[in-house]
């Protein structure tokens, strides 16, 4: 995947687009990924280490899925926060925390421009999000910053298999099928253009790593493929 040579897209379109598919984001996501992301989200929280107690803060957090994965993991003394800037993705998310039991707190947030102290959160997280903001290295910056020293980062984001065969199968079926599928679910097929696009010109791997290291706010970056890399975890310990 090629490098980040420019700023994201921006903001006020990425939360206008994620306002106009919120009402179906959910459905979409599961038809799209055939629920294979909520096993994903359940590998970043075990790979984090979070436990009884910890404190949370979940970026980008939409409809809530993570930040409620976390609160599981976290239990009645822990906290988690999900935060995310478009309030109609958050909209959805009170109501699916309290079908789960989960008691997670929602707020209006920008994951450039945290209103949080430094060093308030044992975990800081972001799922597909870190793509969708405008720099990705002012983002990472921030959620190191108020991540306590030795606490970590997780990101769950897209990639790109490496397995020839396997490449082949994901890359039609995202280039082709994604958006068909969200296009008939959500009756916006230009936003799941978009999301596919977005995912297909964004470093991972390696080069994503790279680009943790070069902000210079963590002492370890590993990461962890999904599905031969058509999804990664990166775990960014702060320093």
């Amino acid at each position: 995947m090629s490098s980040i040579d420019k700023l994201g897209p921006e903001p006020e379109y990425i939360k206008n687009l994620f306002g106009e598919i919120s009402g179906t984001y959910d459905k979409a996501n599961d038809v799209i990924t055939m629920g294979i992301a909520r096993g994903w989200r359940k590998t970043l929280v075990n790979w984090s280490n979070a436990s009884e107690g910890m404190r949370i803060l979940d970026c980008a957090t939409g409809t809530g899925d993570l930040a409620i994965e976390f609160k599981k993991a976290v239990g009645e003394t822990g906290s988690v926060i999900g935060s995310d800037f478009c309030q109609g993705m958050l909209d959805k998310a009170p109501a699916k925390a309290k079908q789960a039991k989960a008691d997670v707190l929602f707020e209006l947030g920008d994951a450039m421009d945290l209103n949080y102290p430094d060093d308030e959160f044992d975990i800081t997280s972001i799922s597909y999000g870190v793509r969708n903001v405008a720099d990705p290295v002012v983002a990472l910056k921030e959620m190191a910053r108020v991540t306590e020293s030795n606490g970590y980062v997780m990101i769950l984001e897209t990639g790109e298999t490496e397995t020839p065969l396997l490449k082949s199968v994901v890359n039609l079926y995202f280039k082709y099928l994604v958006p068909r599928l969200g296009g008939l679910v959500s009756g916006n097929r230009g936003a799941y253009e978009y999301l596919q696009n977005s995912s297909s010109h964004f470093p991972s791997g390696e080069e994503f790593m790279g680009l943790m290291k070069s902000t210079g706010v963590f002492s370890d970056v590993q990461y962890k493929k999904l599905m031969g890399g058509a999804s990664y975890i990166y775990k960014g310990t702060v320093a």
